[in-house]
C-alpha cells in the first residue's frame, strides 16, 4: 500500500543507509516485506545502487527501487551552504515509480525509531501530511519566506512546515510537481530554505495540509545547546531528548555521522545505528567504509 522515498546523494549515502536501517526497525518483518523503498539521486555510481538495494533486501524490504532524476529547472539554491540540488529532488517522485498508493517521504539526515506510517490513517484525499517546523513555526516570525508576510498579510502566523518527512497519496505527487515549480518561477523572491520554502508557499495559497503529531518529526537540538542558547528562545518545548519521537531530525550543518559533531544523546543513539548499519554493509561484502572518527 505505500512506499518509503528517500533522495540520496554520494555525501548522503552513509546517512541514507542508516536511515533505511532505521525504516526497517520501525516496522514489523511482514510489513518490511510487503512495504516498497524507492530511491532517486543525481549521482550515485551503479556500484552505490547495488549497495542500497542489497541492504534494503538484507534488512528485509520486499520492494526496492533506485533511479537517477534531474530536479526542476526553475529550482533555486538560496541556501547552499550545507545542501545540494539533490534536495528537490524530493518532488520528482512519480506514480509510476512509486508503484504504490501512498508515499511517505524522509530525509536521510534522519533517525527513525518507529513505524512512520501511522499518519497515513488521517490522510485525507488532497492532503499533504507535514509536522510544524520546529524552528520556524509560523510565516512572518522567522527568516523562512522573507517578504511573504508583508505581500500577503493574511498569511501572517499561519503554520509553516518541515519539508523532511511528508505524507501524501501518489496520486497528489504532480499536482505538487507543479504547484512548486510555479512558485520557483513566480515567487523566487520569497525563497530562502530552498525547497521547503517553496513548498511551504504552494500550500499557503493553493495546498490542504493534514498536520501532523511533532513527535513524527522532533529536531535534534543538543548539538545547539553547545554552541549557544539562542534555541531556547525559538522552541517552546523542554530541549531534553524525546524518547517518545518516532524521528529525530538532524537539521542544520552539523549531522551525526561528523566526528567533530557534539555527542549528544541522540548522537550518540545515531552513532550506534551507524555502526551496526556498517556491519551490515561489511558482511554484504561492499568496500564502503565507515564515516572518519565513528568507530
Amino acid at each position: 500500500m505505500y512506499a518509503f522515498g528517500l533522495c540520496i546523494d554520494q555525501n548522503y549515502l552513509s546517512p541514507g543507509l542508516v536511515t533505511i536501517a532505521g525504516l526497517a526497525d520501525g516496522l514489523a518483518p511482514s510489513a518490511r516485506r510487503s512495504a516498497a523503498l524507492r530511491i532517486l539521486t543525481l549521482d550515485l555510481a551503479p556500484a552505490h545502487m547495488v549497495l542500497l538495494a542489497d541492504l534494503a533486501k538484507r534488512v528485509g524490504f520486499g520492494h526496492f527501487d533506485v533511479a537517477r532524476r534531474s530536479p526542476l529547472r526553475a529550482s533555486r539554491m538560496a541556501d547552499a551552504s550545507y545542501i545540494s540540488l539533490t534536495t528537490y529532488l524530493r518532488f520528482e517522485f512519480t506514480p509510476a515509480f512509486v508503484r504504490r498508493p501512498y508515499l511517505v517521504y524522509v530525509d536521510a539526515d534522519t533517525l527513525v525509531r518507529g513505524d512512520l506510517t501511522v499518519p497515513l490513517h488521517d490522510l485525507l484525499p488532497g492532503e499533504v501530511g507535514a509536522v510544524r517546523d520546529e524552528f520556524n513555526p509560523v510565516v512572518g516570525a522567522s527568516p523562512a519566506l522573507p517578504g511573504a508576510a508583508e505581500r500577503w498579510p493574511h498569511l501572517k502566523g499561519r503554520p509553516y512546515y518541515n519539508a523532511g518527512l511528508l505524507w501524501t497519496r501518489t496520486s497528489e505527487l504532480s499536482g505538487i510537481r507543479a504547484g512548486v515549480q510555479r512558485v520557483l518561477s513566480q515567487q523566487r523572491r520569497h525563497i530562502l530554505h530552498n525547497d521547503q520554502d517553496a513548498l511551504n508557499l504552494w500550500l499557503l495559497h493553493h495546498g490542504r495540509v493534514r498536520e501532523v503529531d511533532p513527535e513524527f518529526n522532533r529536531f535534534e537540538v543538543g548539538r545547539y545547546l553547545e554552541r549557544g542558547n539562542w534555541v531556547r528562545r525559538v522552541v517552546a518545548r523542554p530541549l531534553r531528548s524525546d524518547p517518545n519521537a518516532a524521528v529525530v531530525h538532524f537539521v542544520g550543518p552539523e549531522k551525526p555521522w561528523q566526528a567533530a559533531c557534539p555527542p549528544t544523546e541522540d548522537v550518540r543513539e545515531y552513532r550506534a545505528l551507524l555502526r551496526c548499519t556498517m556491519r551490515h554493509v561489511r558482511a554484504l561484502g561492499a568496500a564502503h567504509p565507515e564515516p572518519a572518527g565513528m568507530r
